[in-house]
């Protein structure tokens, strides 16, 4: 069921973009699907006008593509591409690991410390949307902390682009649990010990398991594609 879009609170255009980001990253729409604005107008009761806004924001984050002579399509990602991604994810937050070891100050690790205890308290049974935000506060203090501009640009695209693979991995059985206990060993190399090297293989660990986890749901849907 389409969400229902709240006429109180967020303006129209941020309700729908959440929602539409949602549906996108739960596999309500298909890698490659069409998004009909006359569809998605119907779907969620708003102008032409708030679904294009809410279209281009998408295409800026790498969630949505715009297709000639077709459109704007879900943006899809195939196995090699995923596997390259994780690959320079892998390498780039595992440096950002070692630099928050190094780098970070007292506030910017009391910051992560306190994202950590929202992953312990909350994540595991929370749903897609609220996993992907806590996730995000738990990489952005992380990233904040190491203080280098290059790897906070870079990673922010390559974040853009995983997050539809996140949407999968997260959701995966099991996952949830590992992904808990892989973000507290980061946290305990980076925020409390400060071992630049323990930082670092947290981090490149994380990405290795999430990778395993992407990389065979992407395999599942090549061998047994959705009806």
């Amino acid at each position: 069921m389409p969400g229902q879009v709240r006429r109180v609170a967020a303006p129209l255009r941020e309700q729908v973009l959440e929602l539409l980001r949602a549906d996108i990253l739960a596999a309500e729409f298909a890698p490659g699907q069409r998004l009909v604005e006359s569809r998605l107008c119907e779907r969620f009761e708003v102008s032409r006008t708030v679904i294009r806004e809410v279209l281009r924001q998408l295409e800026s984050e790498a969630l949505v593509a715009l297709v000639p002579h077709r459109g704007p399509v879900v943006a899809e990602l195939t196995r090699a591409d995923a596997k390259a991604l994780y690959e320079v994810r892998g390498a780039l937050e595992g440096l950002a690991g070692a630099l928050f070891a190094e780098r970070a100050d007292t506030g910017q690790r009391n910051r992560l410390r306190a994202a950590m205890r929202v992953v312990r308290r909350d994540f595991a049974g929370a749903d897609l949307t609220r996993r992907l935000a806590i996730k995000d506060e738990f990489y952005g203090a992380l990233i904040d902390g190491a203080d280098n501009e290059i790897v906070r640009s870079t990673l922010r695209g390559i974040h853009a682009r995983v997050q539809l693979l996140r949407g999968m991995t997260v959701q995966a059985e099991g996952r949830a649990r590992r992904s808990v206990r892989e973000l507290a060993q980061i946290t305990d190399a980076a925020a409390v010990r400060r071992d630049v090297d323990a930082a670092r293989e947290a981090c490149e660990r994380h990405v290795r398991n999430a990778a395993v986890v992407a990389l065979a749901e992407l395999d599942a849907r090549a061998t047994d594609p959705p009806p």
